[in-house]
């Protein structure tokens, strides 16, 4: 591409591409897509987007090109990669000047140059680094700005690579600026503190956006530069400046006025020191170890002393908190129990640790924590009082909770008490013991404390275990506390109700269980919101424990069913509503059945929020959640459901709507659970099916629920899902074969394999593609046993219970082969008795058994010549399938079902599907309104045929045949201890 002829047309083609027409934008972008691979195009861009006199948005659009173009075409392996000479001209460019005008295209720039050298610095490009350097001392501050901003962005991206000889080569590169970067930083910070001490904040805002990139630059470099830092003089002189300078910064924030543009990104630059600490104990604890004592002290002071009152702010609190829970929990630090073991720097570690945290400082930190930072805010009050529902999405762990101060506070109690529990348990328990009985409800200060207590107590719950007899203090205390029900005392049944659900998977007897839901049931009836949806928490706590015992719960089952119904119904935040539905789809998955009578309000009411929620998908997954339960719960009674049930799932599982990417899995699992509880097929069931094959297709890892639901569609009627569906789904098959694991590839042929055991008639014929390679893997001895192993079964199916088909079949592969009928069916024969070690299910053994002797009785050579293998097989299936009877001596067959009696269910125990059932027994279909009835009519051969009785009535035909004499020469050829054992087995016939 000709620079001069090509630069012009590139322009313009560049200004149609930030057009908002799609007509002039669509072809403009088509153009630049077929240049990407064209000689000479990037220098073209590079002249384009150096040029300030044009169009902002055609020079951003430049660099974008520029920066994807370097993805894909810069390396010398990549297909179309640039020439070398052109990529020389381009770094000779991108580093002339530093005096891009654009905040956005200097970003831009700085991280493309850090792209390029991320491949060719430094055997390539030896000069980016030297050029940087001197760059960043001019006096011009754009200049000097631009090549800083990029200086970051080269060494954050060399950092960045993890291959050995990379490290090296930043370790070499580390060493040889790291003077530089410190003095540029020192040099940055002490003119910004001079400039913000002369009032000057213009002046001094330009100097703390060089002091933050500079200290970027450093943090990099100290974190990721060198092997063992703490050899190094200048980086530990850095680190501890660190806090000198963090001391310096608090002040000044001070002087600066909340709403100035400096303090934010003063704010900013105080953040980034505290990562630059954390970075480092996270990477080097053991060099971070002569910094421990001052961390700890620093962050103490601010965080838990009067010294920072006034001077820190939210996110510095967390992350000196964060500091001190690094360091309290880190692994390097902890000796083993044999201290012999540890190293020297860990015994040195532990020891500062010890001797900082003494008995003092432990239990100013737990009160501290507890008394001040765990004391709920003015403006959480005011919330709680304006946006309750929001309060306690908040509170649970809300979007910005994790980013907020409670949870660090929390976390880091919970550590610090793990760590000190001996030092720390009886500090905590005396702050108990101080609020013994109820609080006055006009002391809003002891009450908010109370709260802060018990929520420590809640939070150390494990550590306290045998500190605390809870189900005493539940019995004397914390119940009349719940009935106290003045309004001012809500914080204190909220949080009561709270502390009980920690408590109940610790230590809470089950005998209290009665006494607790009738706390449930009334506090569900409270006059506060937050308190009603802190109860439906602990009560979802209670019936996922352990312990819960259904009996105990069903006298509350229709009062509390009733109430969560109704705060289902109160709430409005999508967030609430889908806590409130996953507490009831628990209390339904725990009583199951049992939940019947009292669920028709909530199946009345699911449909209006499923339309509500149609912006909402992950209210829409809770909804799939407790439709799963409640068709559990109602068994063959979810029929009634369909009406709202089948487009439900039909909508969830179908890839062509855009929902499906979050309702798929959660879909997929509903249809299953339809299926396995349908007592019939319906059309409409039958129809949602037309969804599979674009499933099957997907190959994702909701492959193993499609298998499921297909066997649960074979189960609950074969012929009629079958004639509807049999040619897509051996065509889907076969596609899927093509390319799959060889999990993927058994899940199919099992699905084959229930297709011929429930319909062995037209099973064959509908998978009739599939068979040839079936008995071509059987032939060429399929490798993998599972495989060999199905492949054995489905031809059992076949051959035992379709030996017609199984003759076509046989001459099929036969005239394939270019072989006698005999032959072919011989080398079967011969490969299948070779390999009968790879069954391992009794059920197989035994269909191969009687698989085989349905050969018998025959003339046929090929059958004779393998009369010893069928025979050897026949006897290994009678080991694995005879017992004797003790009283007579005599053997039967313990794989025969001579009739169904449906098991007793247990309370614990889940009661049988229907599909449980089907699998046992055939299943006469009926129209899809009549009643299914499961008749006792068994059609497995393997459960119906006694192995005994066929073996000999296949041996005495075979007698019959050939006559005495020649029956007697082909017994010949087996072993005569195999002949022995037969005899035996066959005593009494």
């Amino acid at each position: 591409m000709d620079l001069n002829s090509a630069s012009s047309i590139v322009l313009q083609v560049l200004t149609q591409a930030t057009s908002q027409d799609t007509a002039v934008l669509k072809p403009a972008e088509e153009q630049l897509k077929q240049w990407e691979t064209q000689p000479g195009f990037y220098s073209v861009l590079l002249n384009i987007f150096t040029n300030h006199s044009l169009d902002v948005n055609v020079r951003w659009l430049a660099v974008l090109y520029f920066k994807n173009g370097i993805d894909r075409y810069w390396r010398r392996v990549a297909p179309h990669a640039l020439s070398e000479e052109e990529k020389i001209t381009l770094r000779a460019g991108l580093i002339t000047n530093f005096n891009e005008p654009v905040n956005q295209i200097a970003t831009q720039i700085s991280v493309l140059i850090a792209k390029v050298a991320r491949v060719d610095c430094p055997r390539q490009w030896p000069e980016l680094i030297p050029t940087l350097l001197e760059s960043v001392k001019v006096q011009d501050d754009l200049r000097q700005h631009r090549a800083l901003l990029t200086f970051y962005h080269v060494t954050k991206t060399l950092a960045s690579k993890r291959l050995a000889a990379d490290r090296k080569l930043f370790y070499d590169l580390a060493s040889g600026i790291y003077s530089f970067a410190c003095s540029l930083w020192n040099h940055h910070t002490d003119t910004f503190l001079q400039q913000i001490c002369a009032g000057d904040e213009a002046a001094a805002t330009n100097s703390l956006e060089r002091t933050l990139l500079s200290l970027k630059v450093l943090r990099k470099l100290t974190v990721h530069g060198f092997v063992e830092p703490h050899w190094n003089v200048e980086v530990m002189g850095f680190l501890h400046a660190v806090f000198e300078r963090l001391k310096q910064f608090l002040e000044c924030s001070r002087s600066i006025r909340a709403e100035n543009v400096c303090r934010g990104r003063l704010e900013k630059t105080i953040i980034l020191f505290t990562k630059v600490l954390l970075d480092f104990l996270d990477q080097h604890p053991f060099s971070f170890t002569p910094l421990i004592q001052r961390s700890l002290e620093f962050a103490v002071t601010y965080v838990f002393t009067e010294a920072g009152e006034g001077i820190v702010f939210e996110r510095f609190i967390v992350q000196c908190m964060n500091l001190i829970k690094m360091i309290v929990k880190n692994y390097a630090y902890k000796p083993s129990k044999n201290v012999g073991d540890s190293s020297p720097e860990t015994l040195e570690a532990h020891k500062i640790k010890t001797a900082f945290f003494t008995y003092s400082t432990l239990m100013e930190i737990c009160r501290r924590l507890v008394t001040h930072y765990f004391l709920l805010t003015k403006e959480e009050l005011i919330m709680w009082e304006e946006d309750p529902e929001g309060f306690t999405v908040e509170e649970t762990g809300g979007d910005s909770w994790k980013y907020s101060l409670r949870p660090c506070t929390e976390v880091l109690f919970i550590d610090i008490f793990h760590e000190y529990n001996q030092t720390l348990t009886p500090v905590l328990l005396e702050m108990v013991h101080s609020l013994q009985g109820s609080t006055n409800v006009e002391d809003t200060n002891a009450i908010l404390i109370k709260d802060a207590v018990y929520n420590a107590v809640g939070l150390a719950a494990y550590e306290l275990f045998d500190s605390v007899d809870f189900n005493e203090w539940f019995r004397n205390q914390l119940l009349a506390e719940l009935q106290v029900s003045d309004d001012r005392y809500k914080p204190i049944r909220r949080r009561v109700i709270w502390l009980i659900g920690q408590w109940i998977p610790v230590k809470f007897k089950s005998d209290l269980r009665p006494m607790l839901y009738e706390a449930i049931r009334n506090l569900l009836q409270d006059q506060d919101l937050v308190v009603r949806i802190e109860s439906a928490t602990t009560l979802q706590l209670t019936v996922d424990d352990i312990e819960f015992r259904t009996d105990q719960f069903l006298p509350y089952l229709e009062c509390m069913f009733t109430l969560l119904f109704q705060l289902l119904q109160e709430v409005t935040q999508c967030d609430t509503k889908m806590h409130v539905l996953h507490v009831l789809s628990c209390v339904i998955e725990r009583v199951n059945m049992q939940v019947r009578p009292h669920v028709e309000c909530l199946i009345q009411y699911l449909p209006l929020l499923w339309k509500q929620s149609e912006e909402h998908n992950m209210l829409r997954c809770a909804i799939l959640t407790t439709l799963i339960h409640l068709v559990q719960g109602l068994g063959a009674d979810s029929k009634n459901l369909y009406p709202f049930l089948l487009p439900v799932i039909q909508l969830s599982t179908d890839v062509s709507q855009p929902p499906h990417v979050y309702l798929l899995e959660d879909g997929l699992e509903l249809w299953l659970v339809t299926l396995e509880n349908s007592p019939c097929l319906t059309p409409e069931l039958l129809r949602i099916f037309q969804n599979m094959s674009a499933l099957l297709e997907l190959s994702s890892e909701n492959l193993q629920n499609c298998f499921k639901i297909i066997n649960a569609y074979i189960f609950l009627s074969s012929s009629g899902f079958l004639q509807m569906y049999a040619t897509d789904l051996c065509q889907s098959f076969c596609e899927l074969l093509k390319d799959i694991t060889t999990e993927g590839q058994v899940q199919v042929l099992k699905v084959v394999e229930n297709v011929l055991k429930v319909n062995p008639v037209l099973g064959p014929q509908m998978f009739q593609p599939l068979l040839p390679s079936i008995f071509r893997g059987i032939i060429d001895g399929e490798r993998n046993p599972v495989v060999m192993s199905t492949y054995l079964g489905i031809m059992g199916r076949v051959l035992l219970q379709n030996a017609s088909f199984f003759s076509l079949l046989l001459s099929q592969m036969a005239c394939e082969f270019g072989q006698e009928l005999d032959q072919t069916l011989g080398n079967m024969v011969e490969m299948w008795v070779d390999r009968m070690d790879n069954i391992t299910q009794p059920e197989r053994r035994k269909l191969s058994a009687l698989a085989l002797l349905s050969l018998l009785p025959s003339l046929n050579s090929a059958v004779q010549d393998k009369f010893c293998g069928i025979i050897n097989i026949s006897v290994e299936g009678l080991h694995d399938v005879m017992s004797e009877d003790p009283e007579t001596g005599t053997y039967k067959d313990c794989m025969l079902i001579t009739h169904f009696e449906e098991p007793k269910v247990t309370e614990d125990e889940e009661p049988p599907t229907e599909q449980d059932k089907r699998k046992k027994l055939s299943i006469p279909e009926h129209h899809s309104h009549q009643i299914l009835t499961i008749k006792l009519a068994l059609k497995d051969p393997v459960h119906t045929v006694s192995l005994q009785q066929f073996i000999y009535e296949k041996l005495k035909a075979q007698q019959e045949l050939l006559g005495e004499q020649g029956f007697q020469a082909l017994m010949e050829t087996v072993d005569t201890e195999v002949v022995a054992q037969l005899q035996e087995f066959l005593q009494g016939f």
